[in-house]
């Protein structure tokens, strides 16, 4: 059942709109059942999420008797940003994920996000699904504050991820959806992945398969658990940043996931017009390459990527 959660006019005539397509089990009433959230598109260029809500539609289309609670799957909360291929909202180049929780009094950024807030909250968990922007490409990976990891860590074992990032407290924005939600309650959960503006199939079947999973879990499926593998935890580690000195074209020797050991080449900045190395890139640990630079052009601190030491 598609509906319009949120209608606001703007100028022109012109309105924006954030529209949901839910799941509910037609044999009980609908107060009495869990509700899970599936929210992706808050930044109008990562379209990962909008594969994930296909996928995951289309599966439910076809297994409408195994639901059992409310799944209310959100391709697009910043739909103009989806429009226009945009990653703030357009006009006010504000990024909605900034703006959290937001009010009714404020622009237009703010009611939206405040919107958001009122629809969602009450939901028993949440997923909001982030792609990463056209200059780096992640590995999926699901991002937590310390202060909710211990709510958290159980769900997103069962979603089956590779990789949870456990930030701490001082790298937190507080203006985000999913710290907003968690502080009130709704158990949120940050999925990132892939590259902006493109999809990676495998990435969008696989985190498919983790939902379904964690929906089971939650009771709101009536299908098997799956075993899944183990998960790499940051909180036993550290992650190291790799940023670049020079200006130039970086050049990969590395792919993106690998394995990697200390002092390993991960890659080169040349000079396209002199046809020098401006610079070699070593990794400072062994561990994981778990973001590698997309976009090739490069300036004096760009991040190159991040390694997950073990």
């Amino acid at each position: 059942m598609i509906v319009n959660s949120l209608n606001i006019e703007l100028p022109i005539g012109e309105s924006f709109k954030i529209r949901k397509n839910r799941y509910f089990d037609t044999n009980q009433e609908i107060p009495s059942q869990k509700r899970a959230s599936i929210v992706s598109g808050i930044h109008g260029d990562e379209l990962e999420g909008q594969y994930v809500c296909y996928l995951l539609c289309e599966w439910l289309n076809s297994n409408q008797d195994k639901i059992k609670g409310i799944i209310d799957i959100y391709p697009a909360l910043n739909s103009l940003g989806v429009d226009s291929i945009t990653r703030s909202i357009p006009f006010y180049n504000v990024d909605l994920n900034r703006v959290f929780p937001g009010s009714k009094e404020d622009f237009l950024p703010a009611q939206i996000a405040d919107a958001i807030i009122e629809e969602i909250s009450g939901s028993a968990i949440a997923i909001d699904i982030h792609s990463s922007n056209i200059f780096l490409r992640e590995i999926p990976q699901i991002r937590m504050s310390q202060e909710y990891s211990k709510e958290l860590l159980p769900m997103a074992k069962t979603l089956g991820i590779d990789f949870v990032w456990i930030h701490d407290a001082v790298t937190v924005l507080e203006s985000t959806f999913a710290h907003s939600m968690n502080s009130r309650g709704t158990k949120t959960l940050v999925v990132e992945m892939g590259v902006g503006m493109r999809i990676t199939q495998e990435y969008g079947i696989n985190l498919v398969e983790g939902i379904k999973n964690l929906l089971a879990k939650e009771g709101i499926l009536d299908i098997e658990q799956k075993e899944l593998k183990k998960l790499i935890i940051s909180e036993n580690g550290k992650v190291f940043y790799i940023n670049s000195d020079s200006a130039g074209l970086f050049v990969p020797t590395l792919s993106h996931c690998d394995s990697v050991k200390k002092g390993d080449l991960v890659g080169k900045i040349v000079s396209p017009i002199n046809g020098t190395v401006e610079q070699s890139i070593y990794s400072p640990a062994d561990g994981i390459l778990f973001t590698l630079r997309e976009y090739p052009i490069v300036y004096e601190g760009s991040l190159i990527a991040r390694i997950f030491g073990e």
